[in-house]
């Protein structure tokens, strides 16, 4: 279970190096994708979640650090709008 980190770059322009502790993140985002906020968001619980629980089956403990990086993705997000044009590029992942 290789972990892997996905590059991101935010509707502000900042960029951002998110974790997760699988590859499973291959699943769910595509490098070179653009994501409204909101399905980001959506698909980074899914993703992390997935991850976690691959974590858990494996060495009987959930990933705490896939559930952090969770929580500063919603909290970044929290900063834009619900709105379509705000997007969440994933440049790359790796």
């Amino acid at each position: 279970m290789p972990e892997q980190h996905f590059y991101v770059r935010w509707p502000d322009g900042q960029e951002e190096i998110c974790y997760s502790p699988s590859s499973v993140i291959n699943d769910y985002f595509s490098a070179g994708e653009s994501y409204p906020v909101p399905e980001f968001v959506a698909r980074s619980e899914k993703a992390l979640s997935h991850a976690s629980r691959r974590v858990q089956e494996k060495y009987g403990f959930a990933c705490s650090s896939a559930m952090d990086q969770l929580q500063r993705i919603k909290q970044r997000a929290s900063h834009f709008d619900a709105d379509l044009e705000h997007v969440v590029t994933v440049h790359q992942i790796g």
